[in-house]
């Protein structure tokens, strides 16, 4: 019986470690982030006149806030997110409001909201609002039209994606449909009703809701040397950056793209001044850190014992993962430009932090399945 115990004490050691790949793969992500946005950064603050370090240390404020969230989240249990998911909901369409009202407008999109120094883009948060909102309806059923449904998911859903839908931002838009296509479907919806939505809207949206800059970028993806230095010059100059990287890169703080050529190096396209300077390696190694983002995730989702807590861990996975591979393929030229940021790693404050919540959320369900294993070893061996 002795040994038998000393065999279910280190099964329970070991699982109780089974979330520190997540943790400590994101930490690296992090780091790696860091070092990049101020690699990428310098130059246009010193051609700004400011310190050559200003959006690192803007960046570091929404890690350490990421971090502080994170923390508290992994210990606060993720089922009482449901009380929290309503409220949470109103409070981020609220922030979409002030956007609307009083919002900051950066290359022709309407996006933040300026707190003195700080800067906000509220629709980051309305990752976490719509995984929460879907996961709390369809963990008892995936019936779509149901009254309650309707009133505590998919009126504020749609009013986020409305308010985000004008700002304009196409990308989050994009991000947030997908992800719900993954929760209903993974809760046991129907393909058949996925497919049917699809034909019927995604042409209407391709005829009739894109603007005319947006529609132009499907055009530049196909053909971007038809316009060389207009719309078709970002992606031109992010492949000359892989180019000049190669296989070992040129080195931290190398990149020349950088300097005058790579429009938002330090955002959009820092993935580009990664393969510059690390080269392929440095490319493979974030494809890794993300790749194991995404197995821990799924993971966690398939060993949690309750319908809402997978639900919840698969769309955060899903879309943390989603929106960082969908930014490497719009620099890599796979997928056309949508000016969607890398987690973790590219700069914005509100982006880092959301997602350092989000995995604060998946180490709380992991934490709650070594729990549960704790629980029935000890049941058994009494």
């Amino acid at each position: 019986m002795f040994y038998q115990n000393n065999n279910n004490e280190q099964l329970i050691s070991q699982n109780m470690q089974s979330d520190r790949p997540l943790l400590i793969a994101v930490i690296f992500l992090v780091v790696i982030g860091l070092m990049a946005i101020f690699s990428a950064s310098a130059p246009k603050c010193v051609e700004m006149g400011v310190n050559p370090a200003r959006f690192f240390f803007q960046q570091l404020i929404g890690v350490i806030a990421g971090f502080i969230g994170l923390k508290f989240l992994s210990n606060f249990h993720y089922k009482k997110l449901m009380t929290c998911t309503l409220p949470f909901a109103i409070f981020v369409i609220i922030l979409l409001f002030l956007v609307k009202i009083a919002g900051v407008t950066v290359n022709g999109a309407q996006r933040w909201i300026n707190f003195g120094a700080l800067s906000l883009q509220p629709s980051e948060f309305a990752k976490p609002a719509v995984v929460m909102l879907l996961a709390g309806i369809f963990y008892r059923n995936t019936k779509i039209f149901d009254h309650t449904k309707v009133i505590t998911a998919y009126i504020p859903i749609l009013i986020m994606l409305a308010l985000i839908y004008i700002q304009p931002n196409l990308s989050m838009l994009i991000l947030l449909l997908a992800t719900s296509v993954v929760i209903y479907l993974c809760s046991g919806g129907s393909i058949k009703f996925i497919l049917l939505c699809g034909t019927c809207f995604i042409p209407l949206l391709l005829l009739k809701g894109l603007k005319g800059y947006q529609s132009s970028r499907i055009t530049t993806w196909l053909h971007p040397e038809a316009d060389p230095l207009g719309a078709g010059y970002n992606v031109i100059q992010s492949l000359v950056a892989f180019a000049s990287g190669g296989f070992y890169g040129v080195g931290y703080g190398s990149s020349k793209q950088k300097l005058a050529w790579l429009p938002e190096s330090h955002t959009d396209f820092i993935y580009a001044v990664i393969g510059e300077e690390h080269g392929f390696l440095g490319c493979l190694l974030i494809i890794c850190l993300f790749w194991i983002v995404l197995q821990r995730g799924f993971i966690i989702a398939v060993k949690c014992q309750d319908m809402y807590g997978k639900l919840l861990a698969l769309g955060l996975t899903f879309s943390i993962c989603f929106q960082g591979f969908l930014n490497m393929w719009v620099a890599s030229s796979f997928v056309p430009a949508t000016g969607v940021p890398m987690p973790f790693i590219s700069y914005g404050g509100s982006s880092v932090m959301v997602s350092l919540w989000m995995v604060g959320i998946l180490l709380n369900i992991s934490k709650d399945n070594i729990k549960r294993i704790r629980n029935n070893t000890n049941v058994r061996n009494i």
